[in-house]
This record gives structure tokens, C-alpha cells and sequence, in this order.
């Protein structure tokens, strides 16, 4: 596998157990989750027996405990497959979990990591306004002091796994106006009276994997469901969403590797004036910048996940990859719809579902303006380090 690094064993087992789970059970589901825009119950039962749902929770909660690299592999393997799919995982064991993991205490570990290891609830991410996306500081969900708790009050748009979710880590405003803004995190149940989910939005990719809005209108909170630091929420986001933009790089590493599979296989099977399109250099030269973006893409994730593993803060190294790995994926699904002519365009095609899934990358958790912003930021404050 080109540009692959040394694995530790445990890691490598997994992966291969992984990518024969995508092979066997999720590929031959693509074409039904693309239909439907829903993940077959049975798929997801198989996965809580593989124990997909756990791959970031600690052992001693029922997960498998991977670290960053860790689940940036297995999310490589998850790309190339059904987004759906990979998302519904994906947000689960990453932004929707890490919070819970890494700033929870332990009463909030134990009630919510065992069931969350085993997929017997689904975890979600709310940061997201309608006058506050690329600005997360600018967020108008509040949350008051009162007997009892913490109301809630807002809207939150483009909630990932929200039509799922059992359980939704949210940010909201608990000090306003003319001091300090402060924000922090609050772990909201879905039975919770006032919390509302919306239907689901439809998109352009990512079938299967639901967004929707979800509302709050007075909804009580007790001071218990405060996770991390009060006033800090703002600042565990940053850093939930750092390690979140280097394991969506590996899904898209994994988005890349099929395009190119699926390239190199029409290449040398289509037949056009005589011999296989991949005779033409044409052809080829396509094909070698592909490997090339596939290449360093992976390379940086891995180097990057290895980084935060460290202790790193390591914003400016997860806002180059996500930035560089997501814009280099757009330009490996153009090439292969080009390859594959006409046949790229037809959504019977799996070239076609990566197409349109890849455009996402560039949006969500964070835009590519906003990490070259990041990067900006970081250069003129500490120079090149």
C-alpha cells in the first residue's frame, strides 16, 4: 500500500479486519444506502459486533482505545465505502465522542462510554448556527443559570448523526456582552424536554448519513451535564475539531484510494481505437498524479496523527492537512470521472458517489479558507518554528 508507514501489529490486524468488514458487509450495501439515504439495520448491528462504535473509547470502557493514527487508518479504510457509512462511524468515534473521552468526568465516562462503545447509542456534535458557521465564537444558543440547572435556548443547524443521536455535546453562551464571551459544553440526552430534532437535510452527497437541524427551547440542563470547564467550551472545540480535521484527512485518504483503484482497473480494461486507454499517456499522467496526491496525503495524515499523539497542540499541522488532503481529494475524483468518461457521470457508478461526496470535505469541519486562515494566523505569530 504506497505511502503507507510502519504500523504496529495490533494496528495493522485491525486494519486488514476493518477493510474486510468494508469489502464484505458495507460495499455491497453502497448502492441501497445511496437509494434510501439510510444505513440497513443490519449493517449496523454487524458493525457493533466488529465494534466499530468503539474505536476511540478507552478499553476500559468497552472500546478498542485507538489513538489519533489509530483511527485515522481505520477511517481510511471506512473511505472507501459508503460516506454514509463512514460518517455515521466516523462522528461517533471522533468529534461526537473525544469530548466525553478526554474532558468528561468519570461519572459522565460510565454512563455514557459503555453504551457508546457497543452502538447501543449514538453520540452527536452541535456546533453549527444559522449566523454562526465558519464564526463558532459568534453563537446565539444560550445558556442561563437558573434553580435546578441551565436553560437552554437556539438552534443549531447541520447536526451530524442527529437522527440517531441518544446524546448531543453542545456549545452554548453562558456569559454575554460587554466582558469576556464565554462559552461551554454542555452533554444534552435526547429525551431531554425542550431538545427537538428537524428532519433530515437532503445534500448532494454523504447518503446515509443524516444532518438535521436541532432546536432548544427552554430546555433544562443540570450542572451535572456540564462537561470540561465552564466558559472553556469554546476552546475544547478547537481542539476536539484539531484532531477531528486529521481523521477525516484519513477518510479522505481512503476516498482517494479507491478512485485510483477503480481508475487503474478501467485503464486497463477499456478498449478505445484498438488497446486500453492506459496506454495513452494521457491516461497516464493522470494516473501518476493521483498516486503522487495519494501518496503525501496519507503520508501527512499518518505524520500528523503521530504528532497529536504526542500532547501536541498541533492546530497549524491538522489545519495543512485537512486543507491539503481535502483539495488534493476533489482533484483525484475529477481525474477519475474523466478516466472513466461518461461512465463516471452515472450514479450506478462508484465513481460518480465519490464525485459528489468529496465536495463536502472542503466544508465541513472547517472550511479550506478558514484552515488557510489558521495557517496564516500561526506563520506570522511563531514564524516557520
Amino acid at each position: 500500500m504506497t505511502g503507507l508507514s510502519q504500523l504496529p501489529d495490533d494496528l495493522e490486524s485491525l486494519r486488514k479486519t476493518v477493510r474486510e468488514f468494508v469489502d464484505k458487509e458495507v460495499d455491497p450495501a453502497w448502492g441501497t444506502i445511496e437509494e434510501t439515504d439510510q444505513i440497513p439495520e443490519s449493517l449496523r448491528k454487524k458493525a457493533q459486533e466488529v465494534g466499530l462504535f468503539g474505536l476511540t473509547i478507552p478499553e476500559r470502557y468497552g472500546g478498542l482505545g485507538l489513538n489519533t493514527l489509530g483511527k485515522a487508518v481505520m477511517e481510511e479504510e471506512l473511505g472507501r465505502s459508503s460516506y454514509g457509512f463512514a460518517t455515521l462511524i466516523g462522528n461517533h468515534t471522533g468529534i461526537s465522542s473525544t469530548g466525553i473521552v478526554e474532558m468528561g468526568n468519570d461519572e459522565q465516562r460510565s454512563r455514557y462510554l459503555p453504551r457508546m462503545a457497543r452502538g447501543e447509542i449514538i453520540g452527536s456534535f452541535a456546533l453549527s448556527e444559522p449566523e454562526a458557521g465558519s464564526d463558532a465564537a459568534a453563537l446565539r444558543t444560550t445558556a442561563k443559570r437558573v434553580e435546578g440547572g441551565w436553560l437552554l435556548n437556539g438552534e443549531k443547524i447541520f447536526v451530524t448523526n442527529a437522527q440517531e443521536a441518544s446524546v448531543f455535546t453542545v456549545m452554548a453562551v453562558t456569559k454575554a456582552g460587554s466582558g469576556e464571551r464565554q462559552i461551554t459544553a454542555f452533554l444534552v440526552d435526547r429525551d431531554t424536554k425542550g431538545l427537538s430534532v428537524g428532519p433530515n437535510e437532503h445534500k448532494m452527497g454523504m447518503r446515509g448519513g443524516h444532518t438535521c437541524p436541532v432546536a432548544f427551547v427552554d430546555c433544562l440542563v443540570p450542572d451535572r451535564q456540564i462537561l470540561g470547564e465552564p466558559g472553556k467550551g469554546l476552546r475544547s472545540a478547537f481542539r476536539i475539531l484539531t484532531k477531528g480535521r486529521a481523521t477525516l484527512s484519513g477518510r479522505c485518504v481512503g476516498m482517494m484510494s479507491r478512485a485510483l483503484e477503480l481508475s487503474l482497473g478501467h485503464a486497463r480494461t477499456r478498449i478505445q481505437f484498438g488497446h486500453p486507454i492506459g496506454d495513452n499517456q494521457g491516461i497516464q499522467w493522470m494516473l501518476a498524479d493521483m498516486d503522487v496526491a495519494l501518496t503525501t496525503s496519507r503520508l501527512l495524515t499518518h505524520t500528523t496523527a503521530r504528532l497529536l499523539d504526542t500532547g501536541a497542540r498541533a492546530e497549524r499541522e491538522a489545519a495543512e492537512t485537512k486543507l491539503f488532503v481535502t483539495e488534493a481529494l476533489q482533484g483525484v475524483v475529477d481525474k477519475a470521472v474523466q478516466i472513466h468518461g461518461g461512465m463516471g457521470y452515472m450514479r450506478d457508478y462508484p465513481i460518480e458517489r465519490l464525485y459528489r461526496d468529496a465536495r463536502i470535505t472542503r466544508i465541513y469541519e472547517g472550511t479550506s479558507e478558514i484552515q488557510r486562515n489558521i495557517i496564516a494566523r500561526s506563520l506570522l505569530r511563531d514564524g516557520l518554528g
